[in-house]
């Protein structure tokens, strides 16, 4: 199965970085086909700019490799912390560079702006691990989870994904040594379940 792995936060010693090295782990010992990408460490650019806004546009060749490994991908794995309720600014522009149309999405032909997109991506699994320093009840009642909608609803659900997990481990700031090891096991455990050894 061929796996890309999106990881967005600065720190290399946060716990992001290591819900990452735990998933890529697992799905190296299941012998998956894996595409790893820390956003930060490769300096991603998330500025979209105008000469890269229609389909046939010619694209940079680091933003072509994007495209197309997310294009081939059976299953996208997406690594970031919360922050505003929204993805950090470089996955942002990860999303508005990279899920572009005639790569995972597609208007039908005389369509102007009423219609739903068609879904390009070959990927049927994305799984979504956030942290967060606000809690759960809290997120869900006060401010919606606005991180469900936008991965489950505007970007994979649009791009026809069909089998979609996200989980939030909160509150990151006040979790002891303890509580995190047992995350990353759930980390661990959540990624060999959905990527078994010989899935295809």
């Amino acid at each position: 199965m061929k796996v890309s792995v999106i990881l967005a936060h600065p720190s290399a010693n946060s716990f992001n970085h290591a819900i990452a090295a735990v998933g890529v782990d697992a799905l190296r010992r299941n012998e998956h086909d894996l595409r790893f990408h820390d956003l930060y460490d490769e300096n991603f650019d998330p500025l979209l700019r105008t000469c890269e806004i229609p389909r046939d546009a010619p694209l940079p060749p680091d933003l072509r490799q994007h495209c197309t490994e997310i294009a081939e991908a059976d299953s996208i794995i997406v690594i970031h912390p919360n922050w505003w309720g929204q993805p950090p600014a470089i996955l942002k522009g990860w999303i508005d560079r990279v899920i572009r149309p005639g790569v995972a999405y597609e208007f039908p032909e005389g369509d102007k702006g009423e219609g739903v997109p068609k879904p390009l991506l070959r990927a049927q699994i994305a799984v979504v691990f956030n942290t967060s320093n606000t809690g759960a009840e809290r997120e869900l009642t006060a401010f919606g989870d606005p991180l469900e909608t936008l991965w489950k609803n505007c970007v994979f659900g649009l791009c026809g994904v069909s089998s979609f997990y996200r989980r939030n481990f909160s509150v990151v700031v006040m979790s002891s040594a303890e509580q995190r090891k047992e995350w990353l096991m759930e980390v661990r455990w959540t990624v060999e379940q959905r990527f078994p050894k010989g899935g295809s």
